[in-house]
């Protein structure tokens, strides 16, 4: 049996798509915010970065250290944040697990990650904007 095929068993198609191709996976020149969030618990670790232009976020990416759910997660973050103005660019874990087609139960929180950080970096644009 494949190492795929035993997350198929956990996890729907979309989060093992999302762990094993991650979207914008990686760190930002320049960006306009960044954030950082980590579960005590297990310590996952999702850093996220976004880059906003004239109020909308236009680019998001992340780094992240931490199990399937905590990477397709952060991955499934970056892809729901693009397009949204900045005063609605809060991803909620509600959004983030129907993107992803559910998660184990014992798994949710790994999702709660990711929205975390980029509340932080939605933060740390507004701070640099009032600077």
């Amino acid at each position: 049996m494949t190492e795929s095929s035993n997350y198929t068993r956990l996890y729907t198609r979309t989060v093992v798509d999302h762990f094993w191709n991650p979207r914008n996976m990686g760190s930002m020149d320049e960006p306009s915010g960044v954030g950082r969030a980590i579960n005590r618990a297990c310590s996952d670790v999702v850093r996220l970065f976004i880059k906003v232009e004239d109020g909308v976020i236009t680019a998001s990416q992340f780094q992240a250290q931490g199990c399937v759910a905590c990477v397709a997660a952060a991955s499934m973050t970056t892809e729901l944040v693009v397009g949204r103005p900045v005063d609605e660019g809060e991803v909620q874990k509600s959004e983030v697990i129907e993107a992803l087609g559910g998660l184990p139960e014992k798994k949710v929180e790994c999702s709660l990650i990711a929205p975390n950080a980029l509340r932080e970096a939605l933060a740390d644009y507004t701070a640099r904007q009032e600077g």
